[in-house]
């Protein structure tokens, strides 16, 4: 399957999840370039967006609303479940990231999908105010 085959196939995985509260698919772009075929796209409802980027697997997933955005793990740091998240995971089967994607917006994702603004904004200002530790730090 190309990257347009298997984005299709990994909406069809978490859309059940996301409609219900209003959310719709829009493609954004696809092709093929250097690094190989990839398809982008978001799940929106007004200026809420759930951006997914595909490249050989579920790559990029940011949540945003209006102009403020967060990535999958920053999001999922930042409700206290990062130890809990099944995506990324690790798999050979390319619509597995959908998978553990889906896992997570059942577990975790009522707050982004039916939440206020004001609640999201508050995860944005969490992550800003406890980066994320790295090298030596993070041990």
């Amino acid at each position: 399957m190309d990257a347009t085959e298997v984005i299709r196939a990994g909406i069809a995985l978490i859309e059940p999840v996301l409609s219900p509260s209003g959310f719709a698919w829009v493609p954004e772009s696809a092709g093929a370039s250097s690094g190989g075929d990839f398809a982008r796209g978001a799940f929106v409802r007004g200026d809420r967006r759930l951006e997914l980027s595909f490249r050989h697997s579920l790559g990029l997933i940011t949540y945003s609303v209006g102009d403020a955005r967060i990535s999958h793990s920053e999001y999922m740091r930042a409700l206290g479940r990062a130890g809990e998240a099944s995506y990324p995971g690790f798999s050979d089967d390319p619509l597995d990231g959908f998978r553990h994607l889906l896992s997570d917006l059942e577990r975790f994702g009522s707050e982004f999908l039916n939440g206020t603004d004001e609640q999201f904004e508050a995860r944005l200002r969490w992550v800003h105010a406890n980066p994320k530790k790295s090298g030596l730090a993070a041990t």
